[in-house]
């Protein structure tokens, strides 16, 4: 896929840091748009409908976090990637981040070779992710629609949720170990722990209300029902 097809919006409150990662994406090709808050943010990415939206945390108005949430609502926006701009290094912020359905995060200061690699790393595994529906006793997962059904009820889950039960759900009882899913949900790139996988599990089990998940203690999940 050509670089000119992917469309890409930006959002932060400093206008130094919006001109140099605008220039640098730009030079690679892509399409890019800016936001100056995060109340434009959400403006824009309703108008928009981006390939990918990075935010800034820390912005005034909606905060990036908020804008995640409110984007993670919009049915057309599902399959819209979320990258976090954040100067803020503890790990219950990225996990926060993570678990709201951010798909990534790069700290301050950004080099702009670093975050070039990122995007593009983003781009190339939604380029890369499959469309073969699931169905399995009455539990459909369609990547292509991006969107679980059981007993033909839809259920909402967050992208990074679905992305974790469509994984384990190819291989119904095989053991996905948690290096494997680490790697092959949220990427090599990107740095996270264990009890990111634990939470996104959580959240799961609760939207669908089945026990499909099971947890093999001290080596990964497997998904059976």
């Amino acid at each position: 896929m050509d670089n000119r097809s992917w469309k890409i919006l930006i959002a932060d409150d400093e206008a130094d840091i919006l001109e140099i990662l605008e220039y640098n994406l730009a030079k690679e090709g892509y399409q890019v748009f800016t936001a100056k808050d995060g109340d434009d943010a959400v403006v824009k990415a309703k108008q928009l409908v981006p390939d990918l939206v990075v935010l800034d945390i820390m912005m005034p108005g909606k905060t990036g976090v908020e804008v995640c949430e409110i984007l993670r609502a919009q049915p057309a926006l599902q399959n819209t990637l979320i990258m976090f701009l954040t100067a803020l290094s503890d790990e219950a912020t990225q996990i926060k981040g993570l678990t709201m359905g951010a798909d990534d995060y790069i700290s301050k200061p950004i080099s702009p070779k670093v975050f070039v690699s990122k995007v593009q790393s983003l781009l190339r595994r939604a380029k890369k992710e499959g469309t073969k529906a699931l169905s399995v006793n009455g539990l459909t997962i369609d990547p292509e629609r991006f969107v679980v059904e059981l007993e033909g009820a839809e259920i909402q889950l967050a992208k990074k949720e679905f992305e974790l039960l469509y994984l384990l759900a190819t291989k119904p009882g095989r053991v996905f170990l948690r290096n494997e899913i680490l790697s092959q949900v949220w990427g090599a790139d990107v740095i996270v722990g264990d009890r990111t996988i634990d939470v996104h599990i959580r959240k799961i089990r609760q939207k669908l209300g089945i026990d499909c998940i099971t947890t093999v203690k001290g080596v990964g999940y497997k998904f059976e029902m």
